[in-house]
């Protein structure tokens, strides 16, 4: 496996152990809706948390957050749409990213709460 994509997966698994720690429960990982693939779909009370993770090993070039553009989003709407639907669920949805710079043993994790407006 390619270096970035095991940062990837490593990212990801600490974003999950993150959110557990916070009470967030984990309902889904990786969900796949046509093009779309939403990271983890997590829940705390009655707020469904739509979660973008970013992980890199410096932000050089940016903040990880910042690498959320604007075609990932609509492919995110898309896919919670249709997951809300699909389980017909009543909740509110939130939009979050979960930035991580993971740079040799030290790891900084941040969680921002509806990270982007929609419509």
């Amino acid at each position: 496996m390619a270096q970035h994509n095991e940062l990837g997966k490593k990212g990801e698994q600490l974003a999950i152990d993150f959110l557990i720690k916070n009470n967030y429960k984990i309902l889904e990982k990786n969900y796949r809706y046509l093009k779309a693939e939403v990271d983890i779909i997590a829940q705390k009370n009655n707020v469904l948390a739509v979660i973008e993770v970013k992980t890199r090993s410096t932000d050089y070039f940016g903040n990880p957050q910042d690498f959320v553009n604007p075609k990932k989003i609509k492919l995110l709407l898309s896919a919670i749409d249709y997951y809300v639907v699909e389980k017909d669920l009543d909740v509110e949805v939130r939009f979050d990213i979960i930035a991580i710079i993971h740079q040799h043993k030290t790891t900084k994790i941040e969680h921002l709460k509806d990270a982007f407006l929609y419509f």
